[in-house]
């Protein structure tokens, strides 16, 4: 994992984090210079990245272990990072933001269903949650590359039961899901928008805690977010705030 965080944090678990994360298609994810995260670490958030198997932080082996029927491994690299920053007095249990987008908002619907004990909120944007229906709808142009990824369970057996296991809208049951934030593209044409908006219809049902479920829609955004640099600063500006709310951080509206 790579850590971010003010000169001095007290490791007594009383700090919020938010843990990101990928994990797909052997990308990786670089410690590079964000000055937007500032915003975060600069009001007392610890910023991490888990640097999950499906990546290729570690070499193409990393990546390869994350993939078919190895995919379990990302997700439960992502939930030793959780734990891990608990044990070690970074955050602790419910103080914990969840944020990844596409193929990393897979990982945070399948963390959602297994430890949502864990986190405070979980923001996602374009969020890969109908794995298993959409690896089955051939016809759809871009499903017959993603079978090399995720397995081909229009002719496995065994590759219907892996994706079954963990397709993050398959394994929704009643639980106290932590606050969870959507966002979806109408233009999109990777993630279509109906699969963020069933899955949080499907978690809206199901949700025990009482807390926030939200989908927001963005009617000209596309796969890597809304058009030009000041929307996307925007998009930024939202999940930052949406996270801070999740751990008492967001500063109140001024009254009229």
């Amino acid at each position: 994992m790579t850590l971010l965080h003010r000169r001095g944090l007290a490791r007594d678990g009383s700090a919020p984090c938010l843990l990101y994360a990928y994990g797909a298609y052997g990308s990786s994810v670089p410690a590079n210079f964000l000055p937007q995260r500032l915003s975060l670490v600069d009001r007392g958030m610890v910023y991490a990245i888990a640097h999950v198997r499906g990546g290729a932080e570690k070499g193409w082996s990393w990546y390869r272990q994350g993939t078919r029927a190895g995919k379990e491994k990302s997700f439960a690299d992502y939930l030793s990072v959780a734990r891990l920053l608990i044990e070690e007095g970074y955050s602790q249990a419910g103080r914990i933001v969840a944020n990844g987008r596409s193929a990393g908002g897979m990982v945070m619907g399948v963390v959602a269903n297994r430890a949502p004990e864990l986190f405070a909120g979980i923001v996602t944007e374009v969020p890969f949650v109908d794995v298993l229906t959409t690896m089955l709808d051939g016809e759809l142009p871009l499903t017959p590359p993603e079978w090399p990824e995720w397995g081909n369970p229009t002719v496995s057996e065994e590759d219907f039961k892996t994706i079954l296991a963990y397709s993050p809208i398959d394994n929704i049951r009643p639980l106290p899901y932590p606050a969870i934030l959507a966002i979806a593209g109408v233009t999109d044409p990777r993630v279509t928008y109906w699969e963020p908006a069933k899955w949080i219809a499907k978690l809206r049902a199901n949700s025990l805690s009482g807390k926030p479920v939200l989908l927001r829609t963005d009617m000209s955004g596309g796969h890597l977010g809304a058009p030009g640099r000041f929307d996307r600063l925007s998009e930024f500006a939202l999940t930052y705030a949406f996270a801070l709310s999740c751990v008492g951080l967001a500063e109140a509206a001024p009254r009229a």
